[in-house]
């Protein structure tokens, strides 16, 4: 059985201070702000992949874990290196730097956005 199609896709984020995610994911990541919603900001990833940040005064601080597992944003992309070079010149700090990891087979690396998500940049070894 087939559905009705799906066009695209967002995956909304909660922040305390919507400025400075602006600043991070427009000026540092440089992605294009695609709907300015006031308390809301709509990015886009990908071609139909979109990443939203909210303004909530109740969001959470620092790490930010669900239960035991920390919420992951990976950005899939063919240049982890070059990504990793361009955000390290403009400072920012990495949790982990571009290794593979034999386990995914995947290339990959891990940073965190000023609401302490944790991103990751990433290569799939051997594509789906």
């Amino acid at each position: 059985m087939t559905h009705p199609p799906i066009s695209s896709q967002i995956t909304f984020l909660y922040t305390r201070n919507l400025t400075e995610t602006a600043r991070f994911y427009e000026g540092i990541l440089g992605l294009p702000l695609k709907l300015d919603q006031g308390r809301c900001r709509i990015y886009q990833v990908s071609k139909d992949g979109y990443l939203g940040f909210c303004q909530r005064d109740d969001a959470p601080e620092g790490s930010v874990e669900v239960g035991a597992h920390q919420v992951i944003v990976s950005l899939v992309t063919p240049e982890v290196d070059l990504w990793y070079q361009r955000l390290a010149k403009q400072g920012v700090s990495f949790e982990k730097p571009p290794a593979a990891n034999p386990e995914y087979s995947i290339y990959h690396c891990f940073l965190r956005d000023p609401n302490g998500y944790l991103l990751e940049l990433q290569r799939f070894l051997h594509p789906f």
